[in-house]
């Protein structure tokens, strides 16, 4: 006879606890180009490089919005936004 403890996770408030590092992570990629899209010599490297951050987040958003159990949300989070 043991003492069981079930632990149940909020599905719901777990993707926006999801979200916000995702958003926190996005926005610290943008940061250093953000001054660069304002420089003219390096703008369009810049907005290459943004576009390229976007999609890589829009997936990750697509991913954690179909998440329907924890596991499947911690693999929509790659290790660096964790």
């Amino acid at each position: 006879m043991g003492v069981y403890s079930v632990i149940t996770v909020n599905i719901i408030k777990a993707k926006g606890i999801a979200h916000d590092l995702r958003r926190s992570a996005r926005s610290a990629e943008f940061a250093p180009l953000d001054v660069k899209a304002t420089i003219p010599s390096e703008a369009t490297a810049a907005e290459e490089a943004r576009a390229a951050i976007r999609t890589k987040y829009d997936d990750m958003q697509v991913a954690i919005n179909a998440a329907a159990t924890v596991d499947a949300l911690k693999a929509a989070m790659p290790q660096e936004v964790k």
